[in-house]
């Protein structure tokens, strides 16, 4: 029984990471009131120049590169829908498909190969010794300790600190916020970057944290299953951090039922596992749980 439930766990640890980082990204942009559908592009982004930071100088470096390319990513996306008040939905999707053509794009010149680069150093698995020596903990690598700490330095900033407040207070009135002298533009470009530095760390926990390689489509729809944990999480740090578990668990089980002996199905229905409890989420959750009142809404100075 060890044998199976032991792996199961670290496996659903392992794979929670990158959706951790990247929905509580999304927490932090959404609770300033953008919404940032790029959330996948900057995660494509984050893996494939974790990979070749990794490939140039080690995977310390691959993670500063994945953050830099995924607040870049956002920065972009903050400056369409805060200054120029395009359509974030638009905005978040033209980022995608950018982000997913220019890596496809520069895996040829850089990497001299079609569709996926080389292998490349991932992050160490090595831990202290007395957590080595917890069944679990041994198959994790620091990606997964910082993802969880990051869920609880999330919550306290959101709802004990100032800085939690202000953000609070522009994603549900940001008229009244700025009469009481936030600034609601730096407060959402603030998040909006940091929402992008954070899938970026997401996609490089992705890339050198589980796999270290960056190949086409490897992302497969992960910054919308954060997105989905965000919502199903009410957009709170630690209900999202339940949400991407169970996604991630999902997740792993597909991955260990293509072993089954003695049950026979399509290896294409166990891989859509993930996506069909994002799906039956999402429905059962519909109407149950309530966005910041500001979501999505640009914000014109002086306009109520």
């Amino acid at each position: 029984m060890d044998n199976t439930i032991f792996p199961l766990v670290a496996s659903t640890l392992r794979m929670a990471a990158p959706l951790i980082f990247t929905a509580i990204g999304a927490v932090f942009a959404e609770r300033s009131g953008v919404v940032n559908i790029g959330l996948d592009g900057m995660m494509i982004m984050g893996a494939f120049f974790a990979v070749l930071g990794s490939k140039m100088y080690g995977p310390i470096t691959g993670i500063l590169f994945a953050m830099l390319a995924g607040g870049v990513m956002a920065t972009i996306h903050a400056f369409l829908s805060i200054n120029l008040r395009a359509d974030q939905i638009i905005s978040g999707t033209a980022i995608n498909l950018f982000a997913t053509a220019l890596a496809s794009f520069l895996i040829g010149p850089i990497f001299k190969t079609g569709g996926q680069t080389d292998l490349v150093k991932g992050l160490s698995y090595d831990l202290p010794g007395f957590l080595e020596k917890v069944p679990i903990l041994k198959d994790l690598n620091w990606f997964v300790i910082g993802a969880f700490i990051l869920v609880f330095v999330a919550n306290f900033v959101l709802f004990k600190t100032p800085l939690g407040l202000r953000i609070r207070a522009v994603g549900e009135h940001p008229s009244a916020a700025d009469t009481l002298g936030i600034n609601v533009y730096k407060m959402r470009y603030l998040c909006v970057i940091l929402s992008g530095i954070l899938a970026g760390l997401g996609g490089a926990a992705l890339s050198i944290g589980l796999t270290p390689v960056y190949k086409d489509g490897m992302v497969a729809g992960r910054g919308f299953i954060a997105l989905a944990a965000m919502i199903f999480g009410n957009w709170k740090p630690v209900g999202t951090m339940w949400a991407c578990l169970l996604f991630a668990f999902g997740n792993a089980f597909q991955i260990q039922a293509q072993g089954f002996t003695m049950i026979r199905l399509p290896n294409e229905l166990y891989s859509s596992i993930p996506y069909i409890l994002t799906m039956l989420a999402l429905a059962g959750f519909v109407g149950k749980t309530t966005a910041p009142r500001a979501d999505g809404q640009p914000y014109i100075k002086g306009q109520r």
